[in-house]
């Protein structure tokens, strides 16, 4: 099979995993429906067929009927060759750290270490291979780059088998591998091309459509809708002793796709503060505080659609879970607001209250920070690792479904996190104006609660005022209520608790005498 016909097969199937979604499942109304695809079924099919497997996708040249085991995917992929080595470093870099600051703890992996490292020697292995876990659909990212349309996401699970080709897996390992592509790329030219729009693709996705007819023929050209590959690794568990609570720590790394070189390059993550290099150094950090604080560039800061320069970003973040229901004090921007314990914040108290005056006399109406708080939370829920570290399952947003056990339900698994199914509403909003030639509004909410567009479907759920939602506590004493959270209010019979150590958020519990 040619590498164009399987990108054809590719965006085929996309549009019609998602039909066969909804009629396959029509008495169940889903969050995800029309936005994702979590179908044990279908996604077990897709991948048994050897349609939709990354070396499908990436091999060109592959005639062969069978997926690759990792120790294959890493060694024989040529496009893939940098992203073993970026990952090591980042282990040993990560290991160094931890010895640094415990030297008296053991590091290893398996049990009867102080910290049990994930093991590596599972990316090299003929019994592991990643096995599609998911298909998300990401429109609702158009305003990266408008003509791309957004995103689709194949999201892949890191699953070891009992033999290499095995039906029956053995377990699911903490990392998953996301292949980002484009929803839609101009150089898809041909005789239908003129029909394959933003709105076409939204269509698809939200009805019954079948893709077959128009994207038969199409000269699709090598490589046009790959983007770049996200990895996710647990890169290690630290058991609960006398000196720490249990936590589990999490790796992210992104590899561009570079279309001259056809391969994946370390990248630095989108809005991942690179908080060490501020620190250090006084001209960038008063650098990033003059672009951020811009009026303009607050607007988007406060809409969810801030693209940060790439200048102030990293090339890796660790995330630690639990975190807390307010982790802020452990996120990128620690130490860059005041009251940190940071001499010289990057963002001052007063120079932050000053921007938010500065773009209101400019009549820019923010959504979302209407206080200093509301910009810290931002400033953590706008990076990679402060998103994965507010209402995840452990380190992950989508860890995916697991289509390898022997009865597989979407009643029984729970393929992705509070954060995830709390932001469906919004996501299919944004199809909905593709769909009907409108002007999609991008803007989100925070990590915490979704914005609901005027929607009901979340009402009395986890994921908006419900038993276990976060919400804003009452004034008490000196600590009024935050402007930024005063929305966040419980259902009935239920009142906003404090949890943790946070004193502006809460959590929806049932009223107690």
């Amino acid at each position: 099979m040619s590498h164009g016909r399987a990108l054809r097969i590719l965006v085929t199937l996309v549009a019609l995993c998602s039909g066969t979604l909804s009629l396959s499942a029509a008495e169940d109304t889903t969050l995800e429906r029309g936005t994702a695809i979590t179908d044990p079924d279908l996604l077990r099919k897709l991948e048994q067929n050897d349609v939709l497997t990354i070396s499908r996708l990436l091999w060109r040249e592959r005639n062969a009927n069978f997926p690759l085991t990792t120790d294959m995917l890493f060694g024989w992929l040529r496009q893939l060759a940098q992203i073993r080595p970026a990952i090591d470093a980042e282990f040993e870099r990560y290991i160094a750290r931890y010895k640094q600051s415990a030297p008296n703890e053991t590091i290893g992996v398996g049990e009867g270490f102080d910290v049990q490292l994930f093991d590596r020697a599972m990316l090299n292995s003929k019994q592991t291979r990643f096995v599609l876990a998911g298909i998300v659909n990401r429109m609702d990212r158009a305003y990266v780059s408008e003509e791309s349309c957004g995103e689709i996401r194949l999201i892949y699970r890191l699953t070891r088998f009992e033999a290499p080709w095995d039906g029956k897996a053995a377990t699911r390992l903490p990392m998953t591998l996301n292949l980002v592509l484009k929803a839609r790329d101009p150089r898809q030219e041909g005789r239908k091309f003129k029909e394959v729009t933003c709105a076409e693709i939204a269509r698809r996705w939200l009805s019954n459509g079948d893709w077959l007819e128009l994207v038969d023929g199409l000269p699709f050209p090598e490589d046009a809708l790959i983007d770049r590959i996200e990895t996710n690794t647990q890169v290690a568990v630290i058991p609960k002793s006398a000196s720490h609570d249990f936590r589990t720590d999490y790796l992210l790394k992104v590899f561009k796709y570079n279309t001259d070189t056809r391969a994946f390059e370390e990248s630095t993550l989108e809005n991942q503060i690179d908080r060490t290099r501020l620190l250090a150094d006084e001209g960038l950090r008063r650098d990033f505080k003059a672009w951020l604080l811009d009026p303009e560039h607050l607007r988007d800061f406060d809409r969810g659609t801030v693209l940060i320069p790439e200048k102030f970003l990293a090339k890796g973040a660790v995330v630690s879970t639990p975190g807390g229901l307010d982790p802020s004090g452990l996120q990128p921007e620690f130490g860059l607001m005041q009251g940190e314990g940071e001499k010289d914040p990057a963002f001052p108290e007063n120079d932050v209250v000053g921007a938010l005056k500065k773009a209101a006399e400019r009549g820019i109406g923010l959504q979302n920070i209407r206080s200093v708080a509301g910009f810290q939370r931002r400033l953590n829920d706008i990076t990679c690792a402060g998103c994965h570290q507010t209402r995840g399952i452990g380190g992950f947003h989508f860890p995916g479904v697991d289509w390898t056990v022997e009865k597989p339900s979407n009643s029984t698994i729970v393929p992705a996190s509070p954060h995830f199914f709390g932001d469906q509403i919004r996501r299919r909003d944004i199809l909905v104006a593709f769909r009907d030639g409108k002007k999609p509004d991008f803007s989100r909410g925070f990590a915490s609660r979704p914005q609901l567009r005027g929607s009901t479907e979340l009402a009395g759920t986890e994921y908006q005022d419900g038993w276990g939602a976060h919400c804003s506590l009452p004034g008490a004493g000196s600590s009024a209520a935050d402007k930024s959270f005063t929305s966040w209010t419980c259902a009935k019979g239920l009142t906003c608790q404090a949890a943790g150590s946070s004193s502006r958020i809460g959590m929806c519990f049932v009223k107690t005498r």
